[in-house]
């Protein structure tokens, strides 16, 4: 049962195309219980692990014992380092909603620009970064649609816009997540020593920048079409060459994780610094929503069950029809608040998350007894550093961690442990032990325990009491208990695949294609996320594959690793598991079809750009970008 396995390439009659049959059924299981059945992800996540085990003792004759340890140790890389990361990140968060402080984050951001395609450039792209980087796994999603909403943006504009956003920075979301999970499979497939996190982050950070430069003047076009463009370009191009250039920078020089981190900041300064020189023209008809939107207060659950207690409703003025036509306007006749004033009638109760803890009001509770008259009230400067408090403490903590002698010493014990995985035995076709039974518990120096320093900073700065701030811990993971199950059951089933030889098989198949599969390397990323919803999901399963592939065919390892990374990111916005997010974040749940052609036709331009710039770098005219 825990007998001794070596990793065999070809078990179904010494042919490697009758073997693939067989080692294709857990991911095609995976597509079409999600994209075809619409069955729940965790659900599908569960079955398919089950298909990937079945196939490996049955097919691969691998030892049940060896197929069950290998599919824990997966499951347990699942949690930590990577649920570890969003678990606490979303923590840090929730802090913010518990203390009022997310509101008062929401008008600053208001208060910079009245014109809706700014605000959708700074909310959608420049702090929705922000949040991918701290979170991922849709957490961006989830925040921004509802502030969208709360600026007057229609349900359809805010889903649409926030899901187009979330593009060129999902390859470093949640601390680089993806890239760290991409280095873990993709270098015990393949001994290239630079399947690295360091030179896969360089390498995607090559590629992701350029896409940077041209989402924020989609994301304008999206809003107001052709005249947004024309009207805004010089915010949009500001903010897209900005954080293009400080993701390059902050990816090959700085730190990986990082590096969402330092491109969001940057690209937001220079928004702001631009429209204190610069406005554009709003014409009349870019107007607010006229109905009132109730929407559920996201808590950043990365699930499709998104639900919590509060809403929160956008009013404003009259719509009238735009003459946009390549996209449809935002309606409205100008007749809306102020810009700058709060717009939101939180119906909830002032009270509904107080405790016998509580020792002061919260800052929303002020407002709103303030502007019950409808009066002006703006925060006070005190609030609004304490707003943007938590993300310069995350900022301080990690850039200390990464210090050369800070990070040096906590790698080695007995701040980080390593060991093989109790029980394990696996070798590889060349008879050697695979690296990726070799286990990494770096306790103390990992991105999610420094997210735990960080909430706990966070809630002294942000006076949360420690009984809410031990309760908000508590419902984090109620929200995420879906999340986890999927991102665990897809770790394991990825693991499985990995150290069975499934994944052998299926990159000797394809290496078939020979030179062509660098221009679809990208492609079968976007497949992974699009389907799971998750560019770490996607590299977990389509990371040893394509570096296996590579290998096979004569291709650069590192090129097509990082492409799996890089045109992952595109399919984010298709995915279902997404498209419901979105979708309920802004009260159309099971409308998602309609926001689906919103942003397909977007999200298939950005693909065949990426196939493009792959394979140009694969090419003697880019490859000079490849570390």
């Amino acid at each position: 049962m825990f007998d001794q396995f070596k990793v065999v390439t070809d078990p179904v009659g010494d042919s490697v195309a009758l073997s693939a049959i067989f080692a294709v059924l857990p991911l095609l299981t995976l597509f079409i219980l999600l994209g075809v059945m619409k069955v729940k992800a965790w659900l599908a996540g569960v079955i398919s692990l089950v298909v990937a085990l079945i196939v490996a003792v049955a097919v691969y004759a691998m030892p049940v014992g060896q197929a069950v340890l290998s599919a824990t140790e997966g499951a347990a890389f699942g949690f930590f380092p990577i649920l570890w990361i969003v678990i606490n990140a979303i923590w840090v968060y929730n802090l913010t909603v518990e203390s009022g402080h997310f509101d008062v984050l929401r008008r600053s951001f208001e208060r910079v620009s009245p014109d809706m395609r700014v605000q959708a450039i700074i909310i959608a792209f420049c702090f929705g970064a922000l949040l991918e980087a701290l979170a991922g796994f849709g957490t961006p999603v989830a925040i921004t649609v509802v502030m969208l909403m709360a600026l007057g943006f229609r349900p359809i504009h805010a889903a649409s816009v926030s899901l187009l956003a979330n593009t060129a920075p999902v390859a470093f979301g949640a601390l680089a997540t993806p890239i760290v999970t991409l280095a873990s499979v993709s270098s015990g497939a393949n001994p290239d020593p630079r399947l690295t996190v360091d030179t896969l982050g360089a390498m995607v950070g090559r590629q992701t920048p350029i896409l940077a430069v041209v989402v924020p003047l989609m994301l304008v076009a999206l809003v107001d079409g052709r005249r947004g463009i024309r009207q805004t370009w010089p915010a949009a191009l500001v903010a897209g060459v900005s954080f293009g250039l400080a993701q390059f920078v902050a990816a090959n020089y700085i730190s990986v994780p990082l590096t969402d981190i330092v491109a969001a900041l940057v690209s937001a300064a220079a928004v702001v610094l631009l429209v204190r020189v610069w406005r554009p023209v709003t014409p009349a008809d870019l107007g607010r929503e006229p109905e009132a939107a109730t929407v559920p207060a996201a808590r950043g659950a990365v699930d499709a069950e998104l639900a919590g207690p509060g809403t929160v409703r956008a009013t404003a003025g009259t719509r009238a029809d735009t003459t946009s036509t390549a996209a449809p306007g935002l309606g409205g006749s100008g007749g809306e608040t102020p810009p700058g004033d709060p717009r939101i009638d939180e119906t909830a109760p002032a009270d509904r998350h107080r405790g016998a803890d509580d020792l002061e009001p919260r800052p929303t509770d002020q407002v709103r007894a303030a502007t019950a008259g409808g009066r002006r009230v703006a925060d006070t400067p005190a609030e609004v550093a304490r707003a943007y408090a938590p993300y310069l403490i995350i900022i301080a903590i990690f850039s200390i961690a990464n210090l050369g002698a800070v990070k040096t010493a906590l790698a080695k014990e007995p701040w980080t442990v390593k060991f093989d995985w109790p029980g394990l035995d696996i070798l590889g076709g060349n008879g050697k032990p695979l690296s990726s039974m070799t286990f990494t518990l770096n306790w103390l120096p990992a991105a999610g325990t420094l997210m735990i320093l960080a909430a706990i900073l966070t809630a002294l700065v942000l006076r949360v009491p420690a009984g809410r701030a031990l309760r908000a811990y508590g419902r984090t993971y109620f929200e995420l208990r879906y999340a986890i199950v999927t991102v665990m059951a897809v770790l394991a089933l990825a693991y499985v695949m990995n150290q069975s030889g499934q994944t052998n098989t299926l990159g000797a198949f394809l290496a078939a294609a020979g030179g062509a599969f660098v221009f679809l390397s990208a492609i079968l990323g976007w497949i992974g996320v699009a389907v799971t919803g998750s560019d770490t999901s996607a590299n977990a399963l389509f990371g040893a594959l394509q570096v296996q592939t590579a290998a096979r065919a004569g291709l650069d390892p590192l090129l097509l690793a990082a492409a799996n990374s890089s045109g992952g990111v595109l399919g984010k916005m298709i995915s279902p598991q997404n498209l419901a997010i979105a979708a309920a974040a802004v009260g159309m749940a099971g409308r998602e079809g309609e926001i689906f052609r919103k942003v397909f036709g977007w999200s298939l331009v950005l693909l065949l750009f990426m196939c493009v710039l792959v394979a140009l770098q694969g090419s003697p005219v880019l490859s000079w970008m490849v570390p």
